[in-house]
């Protein structure tokens, strides 16, 4: 795996440009696609995890050739990407304090912001000299033991408040708490307003709001432990936060606080924030029935003939390339 994500890392890169192999590894069905072809099965678990850490090591065969940073991991390694941005940053000489934010931002926005019971254990981050980056972070539900995969890539015309992501990948959906999508401005516009206000005034809108709340799988007034939550008030209304993107960036403003000020928004400002879910791709590639959704084949025959030229490029040895090839005629 190490081996093979090397080779096609140094190629694409060769052929295409660092840009568009952000673009690809960013990408869900291509991505998936790359998992099956190094030696997953499309429903494995581990993909995600695994596939970034045979790039991360694949990369490292490759020397200083390829001006890519493959940074974090799972678990103790995610804690420690800002590390591995850092020591990117010395190695090329540029700042890499805007790349650090935005690795943390695109964390907090999967954890909090987005409401879906799975919990971040995965996170990778990707980027180049010029400042381009993709990442790529996994969830797990405790509940239901399955995975979510949330991936994001830099762009133009990107804004990290609305519909931000390139893909959100589950085997299946449901009513979901979410900031970021673009039905939610008004949310996040009131959520704003209301951290302007004093915050006895911002407790006291709370009790009114606690006492008539609806039944809502997000939050109810048993998950708020009020305490905390009248002194995240007052450090939000301190911080001044100009948009919500500020908010959200306030250390200690996490899940639960985050649903009641999605109440606030929804009760008091008539504002309600978005419950679709963001989850847009299956882990499987569609099927003939058309579930979960119905094949791309145009898409799909485009990723298979983007690999199929790669493999035939990249430095392999024989029985290699006739290994890979084999497990991309599965797919």
């Amino acid at each position: 795996m190490k081996r093979l994500c090397g080779a096609l890392t140094e190629i694409i890169v060769m052929e295409y440009g660092t840009r568009e192999l952000l673009a690809r590894l960013a990408d869900p069905l291509w991505f998936q696609a790359l998992g099956c072809v190094v030696g997953f099965d499309w429903h494995s678990s581990g993909l995600t995890t695994t596939l970034c850490g045979a790039l991360k090591e694949g990369l490292t065969t490759l020397g200083d050739d390829v001006p890519l940073a493959v940074c974090g991991g799972k678990a103790k390694r995610a804690i420690k990407t800002p590390d591995d941005i850092r020591y990117y940053g010395e190695k090329w000489g540029i700042d890499v304090s805007d790349m650090i934010t935005m690795s943390r931002l695109c964390a907090k926005i999967d954890n909090t912001a987005i409401q879906d019971g799975y919990s971040l254990y995965h996170h990778t981050f990707i980027f180049t000299p010029d400042g381009s980056w993709a990442i790529i972070q996994q969830g797990m539900s405790g509940e239901k033991k399955d995975a979510r995969r949330y991936q994001w890539l830099w762009r133009d015309n990107l804004d990290i408040m609305s519909d931000p992501h390139t893909g959100i990948t589950c085997d299946r959906t449901q009513e979901v708490l979410n900031f970021v999508a673009g039905q939610s401005r008004d949310a996040r516009n009131a959520i704003v307003d209301f951290a302007a206000e004093d915050p006895d005034k911002m407790t006291e809108t709370w009790h009114d709001v606690a006492l008539s709340m609806p039944k809502r799988h997000y939050i109810s007034a048993g998950d708020v432990n009020t305490g905390r939550l009248v002194k995240a008030f007052k450090t939000i209304h301190e911080a001044h936060p100009q948009s919500f993107r500020d908010l959200i960036e306030i250390r200690g403003v996490g899940p639960r606080t985050m649903g009641a000020l999605a109440l606030v928004s929804e009760l008091v400002y008539n504002a309600p924030p978005s419950f679709k879910d963001p989850a847009r791709f299956s882990f499987a590639h569609g099927g003939k029935d058309g579930y979960p959704f119905p094949v791309d084949r145009p898409t799909y025959e485009h990723s298979i003939d983007f690999l199929k030229t790669c493999i035939d490029k990249a430095k392999l040895g024989d029985r290699d390339k006739m290994d890979a090839f084999r497990r991309m005629a599965k797919i």
